[in-house]
């Protein structure tokens, strides 16, 4: 199944260390009602890398026992070790996911060879569906277009959340994208640009508030209206650096939790709740 439209990577909810099952489930049912497309628990803005190993499978059956069939789910799985993430989609295959979400090998830097390598195992080794997950300034490698066509041609990589931060880099694989292969944008800004170029839609934290304006301006690009798409974007648009002004997810946490979404804004370190500066900046935008 093609994935497009407008997916919400998950944040994690924790309420005294632990985390909070009942405003997760709140989360779930308030996304999919807006409209989504799809969800992500267990990515980077679910705190993925403070996620114990019992938490994580726990977190995915109850992702999907909440969602109960009605939206795709991907989950994060990716990691730095690749036997090791080969082990772990076990945990994704006994839950019934649609598939990964699975960032390039962060810290170690493989090269160009090594990323291809890395991705082809993991493709072997499971019926999932992979979308490829490169974001350079947090991995510090990036996928290059080149290995990214070579990838596409996998039975079972269909996609990328595309969040190279380089325009050029996007706009070069939109243009010559591969057949039946989905092109996510992860860089929120680039949002409209990537659908005007023919993108699928966009895996995006910041979709996480106004959920139904990001999804209209999807629609209204899919319907070539290209202008009145433009127009509701603009202040999307403005609102997305302040979103990501201190680290993701600690600004969306505390808007969440003024909205009622979630009970608390808690998180874990190294993580730290947002300054009372962002909080009253952030007030203005939730009024």
């Amino acid at each position: 199944m093609k994935v497009q439209g407008v997916i919400i990577p998950l944040l994690t909810p924790f309420k005294d260390g632990k985390i909070d099952f009942k405003s997760y489930e709140r989360m779930v049912n308030h996304y999919i009602d807006e409209g989504v497309s799809g969800i992500i628990p267990l990515g980077t803005t679910g705190e993925s890398p403070t996620i114990l190993c019992d938490e994580y499978e726990e977190v995915l059956s109850k992702t999907m026992e909440y969602n109960n069939n009605r939206v795709q789910v991907y989950t994060g799985l990716g990691g730095n070790h690749t036997s090791e993430v080969v082990k772990k989609l076990k945990i994704a295959e006994r839950n019934r996911v649609n598939g990964i979400l699975s960032v390039a090998p962060y810290y170690s830097r493989p090269n160009q060879r090594g990323l291809y390598e890395h991705f082809k195992n993991i493709s072997q080794s499971t019926d999932l569906d992979i979308i490829i997950y490169n974001i350079p300034y947090r991995t510090g490698t990036n996928v290059e277009n080149e290995t990214i066509f070579r990838l596409a041609e996998l039975k079972n990589i269909i996609g990328i959340k595309d969040c190279s931060g380089n325009i050029k880099q996007t706009a070069d694989l939109l243009i010559n994208r591969p057949k039946d292969f989905s092109i996510l944008t992860g860089e929120d800004a680039y949002f409209y640009t990537t659908l005007t170029l023919g993108g699928d839609g966009g895996i995006m934290a910041s979709a996480s508030l106004r959920t139904r304006e990001f999804i209209e301006v999807y629609n209204l690009v899919k319907e070539n209206n290209h202008q009145a798409a433009l127009e509701k974007w603009r202040d999307l648009y403005n609102m997305i650096p302040l979103l990501f002004a201190e680290p993701n997810p600690t600004p969306l946490k505390y808007c969440l939790k003024k909205l009622n979404l979630i009970d608390s804004d808690e998180v874990r370190l190294p993580m730290v709740n947002i300054t009372s500066e962002l909080e009253s900046r952030l007030d203005n935008i939730l009024i």
